[in-house]
């Protein structure tokens, strides 16, 4: 074997802490890391972002549904009208 082909192109972690140059094969996994580990730290934000507002919103539906239900409580003959209405102004649109 010739001193090109008795080179390993693929270190085992062993051989890398052995030449520990950032350059080559070593460098590119370590932009990778750092690359990867930006990104996932990333997507944790994004998530915790997202979950504070889903949790927003999940307490405006549960808000505005409590007051439509105190709404129709109040006044049945008015939401009955209204549901009515909209019924009516649906079946024209889509021509039922």
């Amino acid at each position: 074997m010739n001193t090109e082909t008795s080179q390993n192109p693929f270190p085992t972690s062993g051989e890398q802490s052995q030449g520990s140059s950032s350059t080559g094969l070593n460098g590119d996994v370590n932009r990778v890391r750092k690359v990867a580990q930006s990104l996932h730290e990333a997507v944790d934000t994004l998530e915790q972002k997202i979950g504070v507002s889903s949790e927003r919103v999940m307490d405006m539906t549960d808000e505005y549904g409590n007051m439509a239900r105190d709404q129709v409580r109040a006044n049945p003959l008015a939401a009955l009208g209204v549901a009515f209405a909209a019924g009516y102004v649906f079946a024209k649109i889509f021509g039922r």
